[in-house]
């Protein structure tokens, strides 16, 4: 069973996280000190901030409550990757002697993670034009919500220039804070054309000149079962790259939405639900908590709901009466994305909640299953409906940073304005409604012009001789 394990502060580690030592010098000495864990010396040491609660006495993983983040390298824990045997004695022995170590802070699941792509049978409805004019894309343009100045992370299978060309999207690519998984051999913006391609094309519909980030966390080499999937720990080191850059960043020019197609659908590659080391309903696991971090630091962080309807679940689906929006899907921090097509109604693959992390999952609908890159038959399933709604948010990043307008601000303008389209009020079919940007833009017109102006300095009057 592939694990990530937490270790406190070393000198040594925290060297390493830096990529000023050698970590292959490192990992051999981590490994015996813990029985049973064999090192992925392949993987960097991944520095994680450590969370502290802003309400004296709260837990610093209640998730949906005010945090701040210290990344002073002795408060800060550093992870790892590795592997425990996987029979259960192998496994229990391993998992005694990691909390038996005293540099060991927690030993964690490290989940296949998949793309959430389309369900077969049933053709497109509507295009992509049509999603840009139920969007009011040209009006949006008109007011200068573009995408301009704004970084979207695509985190995915990588993005393919090129064909992105054919179909009319000619995307800026900051290839030097894009990322690619260890082993892989394509590089940002010449990776196959693939599910990160399709959701690279749908980012483009509210916000076609926004800057785009390349993470191909899904190439990675530690795949699962199918060439769609990677491994958690490769989100994680994706996310701390992110985290880097943004906290690098001016905070008055903070403009980064992250557009995440992709979750978990089995939870056997899981620890069960209760355990310290699961993934799915614990947010005390590091990628739940870097999650907080980069949200924290003023991304908009964005992420599929997930193809597990009641309708027609996608066959891979095996939560059986268990929530099926989990982990990062469903934390608090994020816009948990739901599918609806070009008449509004709720495509039967679109997960519901309630949500594992927050309850009140998903938060928001977005279009889906509309003839658009062409990469499948249809852009569809919640991949779909996640970069057009980030696509949303980077149009709005245009004129407001995240010092001026915080991720938490914006989420909450998107759900008030969103158009009800279920049982009034939130519901877990659609969350809070139908992404509506013509009515958030109204909206922060109006909070904007409510805001108190700094008083004019008086220049000093200039003395006569």
């Amino acid at each position: 069973m592939r694990v990530l394990v937490q270790y406190h502060h070393s000198p040594d580690l925290h060297a390493a996280a830096l990529a000023v030592a050698g970590f292959a010098d490192v990992a051999p000495l981590l490994g015996a000190s813990m029985p049973g864990f064999i090192v992925d010396s392949t993987f960097p040491a991944v520095q994680l901030p450590r969370p502290l609660a802003m309400i004296a006495g709260a837990s610093p993983f209640a998730l949906a409550q005010p945090l701040s983040f210290s990344s002073e390298p002795t408060q800060s824990t550093y992870l790892l990757r590795g592997q425990i045997p996987d029979d259960p004695l192998g496994r229990n022995r391993a998992l005694a002697a990691a909390n038996a170590n005293p540099n060991v802070a927690g030993i964690f699941a490290d989940p296949v993670i998949e793309s959430c792509p389309i369900c077969p049978g049933s053709p497109p409805l509507g295009s992509a034009a049509d999603v840009a004019r139920l969007l009011g894309v040209s009006r949006l343009a008109n007011n200068g919500f573009d995408g301009s100045s704004v970084f979207v992370a695509v985190v995915d299978t990588g993005i393919n220039l090129p064909y992105l060309a054919t179909q009319g999207r000619t995307p800026k690519l900051d290839i030097g804070n894009s990322w690619t998984p260890a082993g892989v051999t394509t590089t940002p913006g010449q990776h196959p054309t693939d599910h990160g391609t399709m959701c690279a094309y749908d980012v483009g519909i509210a916000a076609p000149q926004a800057t785009l980030l390349d993470h191909a966390v899904l190439l990675s080499r530690k795949t699962g079962q199918t060439t769609m999937s990677g491994l958690l720990s490769d989100a994680v080191l994706a996310y701390s790259q992110l985290l880097t850059l943004v906290s690098g960043m001016p905070a008055q020019s903070r403009r980064l939405v992250v557009s995440n197609s992709w979750g978990m659908f089995s939870p056997q590659w899981d620890f069960p639900v209760g355990h310290p080391g699961n993934y799915s309903d614990n947010p005390a696991h590091p990628f739940n908590v870097i999650v907080s971090s980069l949200e924290n630091a003023g991304a908009d962080i964005l992420f599929a709901a997930g193809n597990c309807g009641h309708d027609c679940a996608d066959s891979r689906c095996e939560f059986g009466t268990t929530p099926p929006i989990c982990g990062a899907n469903s934390h608090p921090k994020v816009i948990s994305v739901a599918g609806i097509d070009t008449t509004k109604n709720r495509v039967g693959y679109s997960s519901q909640g309630p949500g594992r992390l927050s309850a009140n999952k998903p938060d928001l609908a977005a279009y889906t299953h509309f003839k658009g890159s062409l990469v499948y038959p249809e852009d569809g399933g919640t991949s779909a409906a996640c970069p057009v709604a980030a696509g949303v948010v980077a149009a709005f990043r245009t004129k407001y940073s995240s010092s001026e307008l915080s991720p938490a601000q914006l989420r909450t303008v998107l759900y008030k304005t969103s158009e009800d389209l279920g049982a009034v009020g939130f519901d877990y079919d659609y969350g809070w409604g139908g992404i509506n940007p013509a009515a958030a833009a109204v909206e922060l017109s109006r909070s904007a012009a409510q805001s108190p102006k700094p008083p004019k300095r008086k220049r000093p009057e200039k003395k006569r001789h």
